[in-house]
């Protein structure tokens, strides 16, 4: 039986979602009613970032997320294979490309510094910085 905290806690989860999708239709100039493409967008950048990291940094980025955001970005992770060696701006981007609908993103550096600016409406300053400064200058060039 679901006691009222934990009633709480997914609708919680469910409103902050809902807030991130809302940011990034609104930074990509998308329909505000087009949450299934913002998930994907936000969940492909999420994810190319999360394999980009070391296990340790990756979790503690995780840990601000809110609980519904930070389990598709657990999705399909294998923290062995990480941080994958994405060394250039171009192979971060082909790997966020890898899980874009084509047909419904053309451009993925735009989604990606879009995703990267409603990460820094959400999270915190100092774990933007320790996120950043994991990254090659290339890739930490796409957060401005």
């Amino acid at each position: 039986m679901a006691t009222a905290s934990t009633v709480s806690a997914f609708e919680s989860t469910l409103q902050k979602t809902h807030t991130w999708l809302k940011d990034l239709n609104d930074e990509l100039s998308w329909p505000e009613s087009d949450h299934q493409r913002a998930y994907h967008a936000l969940r492909a950048v999420l994810h190319a970032l999360r394999d980009r990291l070391s296990a340790e940094e990756s979790s503690d980025f995780a840990a601000q997320l809110p609980m519904l955001i930070r389990g598709f970005y657990y999705e399909g992770w294998n923290p062995a294979r990480t941080p994958i060696p994405a060394r250039t701006r171009t192979e971060f981007l082909e790997h966020v490309a890898q899980n874009l609908q084509y047909e419904l993103y053309h451009d993925e550096e735009e989604v990606t510094r879009a995703v990267f600016r409603v990460v820094g409406y959400h999270v915190t300053l100092g774990e933007i910085d320790d996120v950043k400064h994991a990254l090659p200058r290339s890739i930490r060039e796409l957060w401005s």
